[in-house]
């Protein structure tokens, strides 16, 4: 069995256009559903050619159903999150991957199922150390629900936003202001934006969607 690099969760990541003209769907990262009809399952991560994520997920399903083989494979996976872009003035959501490259698959695990699961067209292994596939523990497997929730419930800004730039407030009691961005804080996607009020600059504190860059 292959050993792979288990994927860093800080990567970047693409869109979930894919090479293949396909996109992935946020169906695919339901992860806390219904419990496995098999309580050995365990979740595994298989390396796909990048771009194809989508069509083996697909190919798996196929052959579970071929095989006879619902009672040993659940659920294939791709985590993905809502990410919202600002064109022209105009908000776009599309899902982004997580973990592009690689699909997320509860199983339990024998030669039988190794065999069928690595020999589906476009997977290139599994992750994992040493001869055996290692499955993902609790906490990880936590922290992909954690993140998929999070992302449904307020979609990522794919906006760049730098100190000292012109921004014009769309939102809120100062609609249609504009103001210089004193400070950025990517993490909670907000802006301190210093806005002249009554002839006095007045910080403001705004998020993201609350703002456009002034053309």
């Amino acid at each position: 069995m292959q050993d792979e690099e288990k994927p860093d969760a800080g990567d970047s990541n693409p869109e979930s256009q894919t090479q293949d003209g396909t996109t992935t769907s946020s169906v695919d990262s339901v992860m806390a559903g219904e419990p496995p009809r098999n309580p050995n399952m365990k979740w595994y991560i298989i390396h796909s050619y990048s771009g194809f994520e989508r069509k083996v997920k697909e190919s798996l399903e196929s052959r579970v159903q071929a095989f006879g083989l619902q009672e040993k494979i659940g659920r294939v996976l791709i985590p993905t999150e809502p990410v919202t872009e600002i064109r022209g003035g105009k908000k776009y959501t599309t899902e982004r991957m997580f973990y592009p490259g690689y699909v997320l698959v509860e199983m339990d695990m024998d030669d039988h199922v190794w065999h069928v699961v690595k020999s589906t067209p476009r997977v290139t292994g599994f992750v994992g150390t040493g001869q055996q596939p290692t499955p993902l523990s609790d906490e990880e497997v936590n922290h992909i629900v954690y993140r998929v929730n999070e992302g449904k419930d307020k979609p990522k800004l794919k906006v760049k936003f730098e100190k000292n730039e012109s921004v014009r407030i769309t939102e809120g009691p100062f609609a249609s202001f504009t103001g210089i961005v004193d400070e950025v804080n990517e993490d909670r996607e907000t802006l301190k934006v210093m806005v002249t009020i009554f002839g006095r600059s007045t910080p403001v504190e705004l998020e993201f969607n609350q703002v456009e860059k002034v053309a």
